[in-house]
């Protein structure tokens, strides 16, 4: 048997973890007290809070600090609190950094800048200014799909040699730049897309930062730990029980956020509705949701 790495600065397992909002709307912090203590105690030592699972467009700034500050006071240092802080506005989000930091976030999640499209050089000095902001740790987050802009290998290679950008959420699907910044620096780098959660980690990568972890966390860790431990059948395995649902969760036409609280309302867990332009699914997806995950866990 092989020695486990040691744990990242960050953790390994992260959860991209829900906003829980209450039948009206409002932001429901006992539930994610809750939702978070659960996830913890079933695998998670991260949490990623008001990323683009957690609903981070529609809540304000006062909701996004407040949450951190309930899930820090729940989980406390049973598992890193990571705060997502990305807007398109540089000055807007070292705000929401400097927040963070006095809600008691452990670290800072920052989305390249969406929608106004900037240039490599734009993009490297947004977060350079982020990071001299405050004295948090900065995980970049690479999710073009959604920004509409790259953060480019080379970029990522620049960045790195800041001493508080120190990990990488990539959701590029560029499996080869991936491996050029694995290569060439000491990031933590983790797989932002859970059917790559494996793969990533098999060639260096760091963990995972994952939606589909909020209703298998246990599931997910057992994947990396069975790697971990050299059995890397069981690991490849697991990772292909969990593709169906990973599958109907992720790629089967309503967003993470949207399958994931289905999900969890099912399962009696705290979730809530969530917030518009986003619609809740409709029952016929949630059951059959419901049906792939009691497949998955009753193996």
């Amino acid at each position: 048997m092989t020695t486990p790495p040691p744990t990242p600065l960050l953790g390994r397992t992260l959860c991209a973890m829900i906003t829980p909002f209450t039948p009206t709307g409002t932001l429901d912090l006992d539930g994610a007290q809750h939702l978070a203590t659960h996830l913890v105690a079933n695998g998670c030592d991260g949490l990623v809070l008001s990323g683009t699972t957690g609903e981070s467009p529609t809540t304000t700034d006062a909701e996004k600090s407040a949450l951190v500050a309930a899930v820090k006071e729940a989980v406390g240092d049973r598992a890193k609190v990571v705060a997502g802080i990305g807007t398109p506005d540089t000055r807007h989000t070292t705000e929401l950094a400097r927040e963070a930091e006095k809600a008691g976030a452990d670290s800072l999640l920052v989305v390249s800048p969406y929608y106004s499209r900037p240039p490599q050089d734009a993009i490297e000095a947004h977060f350079r200014e982020i990071a001299d902001a405050c004295g948090l740790p900065l995980m970049l987050y690479d999710i073009p799909a959604r920004t509409g802009t790259r953060i480019e290998p080379e970029t990522i290679l620049r960045l790195a040699e800041h001493p508080r950008i120190v990990a990488v959420k990539d959701c590029s699907q560029d499996f080869l730049g991936a491996q050029k910044v694995l290569a060439r620096t000491a990031l933590a780098y983790y797989a932002g897309c859970d059917e790559h959660n494996l793969a990533l980690y098999a060639v260096g990568g760091t963990g995972y930062v994952s939606t589909v972890a909020n209703v298998i966390p246990a599931h997910l860790r057992a994947v990396l730990d069975a790697f971990d431990a050299g059995d890397t059948a069981r690991a490849a395995r697991l990772q292909q029980q969990a593709t169906p649902l990973i599958e109907a969760i992720m790629s089967a036409g309503l967003p993470g956020t949207v399958t994931v609280k289905a999900l969890l309302d099912g399962l009696a867990f705290p979730s809530g509705p969530v917030r518009s332009p986003l619609r809740p699914a409709d029952r016929s997806t949630t059951d059959g949701l419901l049906v792939l995950r009691e497949a998955l866990v009753s193996r």
